[in-house]
């Protein structure tokens, strides 16, 4: 079993691919996958999936999701100056915090 590694990003951070197809694409985290490293970003490495009818999907067809990508090739996007920055800890009142490297704006509230 893989040991979970720790993220530079959290579910719901707006970050920009660096890297692959879809290179310069900004989106949302929907999904982060410590374990494999990897995360699932939304409107980004889209792929189709061939799927039998079922019970819940009594049509069956072809279904188009997100796939996941490798956590090192997305960098987040600073929510106060929104350019895509590295990060930062800076102490706060209740332990420490994400903060910009650009701007100094913490990014966890």
């Amino acid at each position: 079993m893989a040991v979970a590694s720790k993220l530079h990003v959290k579910k719901g951070d707006t970050v920009i691919v660096l890297a692959g197809k879809d290179k310069g694409k900004k989106g949302k985290i929907v999904e982060a996958l410590p374990k494999k490293s990897r995360v699932i970003v939304e409107g980004v490495n889209k792929v189709k999936r061939h799927t039998k009818p079922s019970q819940s999907n009594p049509q069956g067809g072809i279904i188009t999701k997100e796939a996941p990508i490798a956590s090192s090739n997305v960098m987040l996007v600073c929510p106060a100056c929104k350019k895509p920055c590295r990060t930062k800890k800076v102490a706060v009142a209740g332990g420490f915090a994400r903060a910009c490297k650009k701007c100094g704006e913490v990014i966890d509230k």
